[in-house]
């Protein structure tokens, strides 16, 4: 049993990307102190298998790139939960891992519309939700590549740094309305995206890493089920590290 069992009693949370890696774990912990919580991912297989394993309410297959799969997942999820607490935005894409000459352009919108659009509809959709019922929580996943840069991942890099834009202006939007809403911006830490790369790229980050390992997906859950709680009740627009000190800023 968590150590923190309770903490989300009475919570629901919609969380992205959540038939595998870090999804999966934040819902894992997040069903183990209380909540209850609806997956969405791409694959409908996996969110079966990911909802039996972790105790979830339900998975709703669809593409965050999509709006209109947006608006109606968010119409499942208040009618099966019966309103919505916390949004936890994990779902991404790394693209393609070469110089910006030679980016393919169905790529790079390909890697936009996932990792920042995605998050856009996403968080379109559901903030609304959460400011009737005056509470709120909202995460999105983004990445120290969104404020260093990494070379031969422009798209990833861009749509990060995106995503903590995004996040610093809708949380000061929602600020004062009980709806919080931060960024974590981690560095590498071992999950499924690491197969989208190639094994040069994952030895550069873990070269920029100065506790010179990866993170892990547990250390990574841990940071969101904080942001996702109600004892982060002074912080929003904000970015939380998990890089091993590799973040500067």
């Amino acid at each position: 049993m968590s150590r923190f069992a309770g903490r989300f009693s009475g919570r629901r949370a919609v969380i992205t990307g959540g038939a595998s890696g870090l999804g999966k774990a934040v819902a894992a912990r997040m069903v183990a102190e209380g909540g209850q919580v609806v997956l969405w991912d791409l694959d409908q297989a996996l969110l079966d298998k990911a909802v039996e394993e972790v105790g979830a309410l339900r998975g709703v297959a669809l593409d965050v790139s999509d709006p209109v799969q947006v608006a109606a997942a968010a119409a499942t999820a208040q009618a099966a939960l019966g309103g919505v607490d916390i949004l936890v935005a994990s779902a991404g894409i790394t693209g393609a891992t070469v110089p910006v000459t030679e980016f393919p352009l169905d790529n790079w919108k390909r890697v936009i519309d996932i990792n920042l659009n995605g998050v856009f509809y996403c968080c379109r959709e559901l903030a609304p939700l959460m400011l009737a019922g005056g509470y709120g929580r909202i995460v999105n996943v983004a990445s120290v590549a969104g404020k260093e840069g990494n070379p031969n991942a422009s798209a990833y890099s861009a749509s990060k740094a995106g995503v903590i834009g995004f996040t610093k202006s809708l949380g000061k939007e929602l600020a004062g309305t009980g709806v919080m809403v931060n960024a974590l911006t981690p560095a590498a830490f071992e999950t499924p995206i690491f197969l989208q790369m190639p094994q040069s790229q994952i030895d550069y980050m873990k070269s920029k890493i100065p506790m010179g390992r990866f993170g892990q997906v547990e250390e990574n859950a841990a940071m969101i089920c904080f942001m996702a709680s109600e004892e982060c009740s002074f912080t929003t627009a904000a970015t939380f590290d998990t890089s091993g000190g590799r973040t500067t800023f």
